[in-house]
């Protein structure tokens, strides 16, 4: 290693986006153990502690931290746990969008022809879509909850993933490697498994990074307007519903859970900034 990539190494090391890192993981906490470490039922009622303000304001206290809303219940236990629900909507949404975007994508890049044509199209119609009124016509003719809004989710980012894999793949399906495996008699399937697939799973990462955020506030929106989670499944933008009618006399009941978001989102886009350098090949210290 020479003299010059040392101070270049600290540098990237020192760049550890730490407190983006350290929200991730209390949100993942939150999700996995959260039971562990309610305060409170977020679900029991308690009529008699209703609008009690945050502990740092007048007439507040340490038992409800973050105050109660309308029903008494816990704020810091509700945005406790809404985390799984925005884990979970996070996880299946970017697992299957990221799936099936990733399979039309590097079809579309390696095959070329009508193929190309074919995908590229259906992926200009879908984000010529706009994502709210998909989700009103899946709520329309299906049942809201969990599985309809992980379906919008998919139905609305799979063409993201498909037109940035497509156009890692034309410029891969190029390279002298994958014209000898070619001649080596390797099929398509081959193909794509050992040569393209792991050549695109750094973008698919930082891509994957960076919509935990978008997934998490598009979540959110729609359970604000209620087209997403239903009572009496605790989600972000359920709070935010609620809370709305009392933002002039009760602020952190609104306040709270969308600090919780914005929190969330911002970690996520700072850490996907920082993978997306950290695996820039231009960028990377041998």
């Amino acid at each position: 290693m020479s003299a010059t990539s040392l101070p270049r190494m600290r540098f990237r090391l020192n760049s550890v986006p730490v407190v983006p890192l350290l929200i991730l993981l209390l949100v993942l906490i939150g999700a996995v153990g959260g039971d562990a470490v309610l305060p409170h039922d977020p679900n029991e009622l308690n009529l008699a502690a209703a609008f009690h303000p945050p502990f740092f304001q007048a007439g507040g206290s340490l038992a409800y931290p973050l105050g109660t809303d309308n029903l008494g219940r816990d704020i810091l236990s509700r945005i406790i746990a809404g985390t799984n629900v925005a884990v979970l909507v996070s996880l299946y949404a970017i697992v299957f969008a990221g799936a099936i975007g990733t399979v039309l994508g590097m079809l579309a890049g390696y095959c070329g022809g009508w193929v190309d044509a074919l995908i590229l199209r259906a992926t200009e119609i879908q984000m010529s879509i706009p994502s709210l009124a998909l989700a009103l016509l899946l709520a329309a003719t299906l049942d809201q909850g969990f599985s309809t809004l992980v379906l919008v989710i998919v139905l609305t980012y799979w063409s993201w993933y498909a037109r940035i894999i497509r156009s890692e793949i034309l410029s891969l399906r190029e390279r002298d490697y994958i014209a000898l495996a070619r001649i080596a008699g390797c099929g398509a399937f081959t193909i794509f498994r050992r040569h393209l697939l792991p050549n695109v799973l750094n973008t698919l990462l930082v891509l994957a990074t960076l919509q935990v955020g978008q997934v998490i506030l598009f979540e959110a929106s729609l359970s604000f307007l209620g087209l997403g989670i239903q009572q009496p499944d605790i989600s972000w933008g359920l709070m935010l519903a609620d809370a709305r009618q009392y933002i002039d006399t009760a602020w952190w009941t609104i306040t709270m859970p969308g600090i919780a978001i914005m929190l969330t989102c911002l970690a996520s886009n700072l850490v996907g900034d920082w993978l997306r350098d950290l695996l820039d090949p231009k960028l990377r210290q041998l």
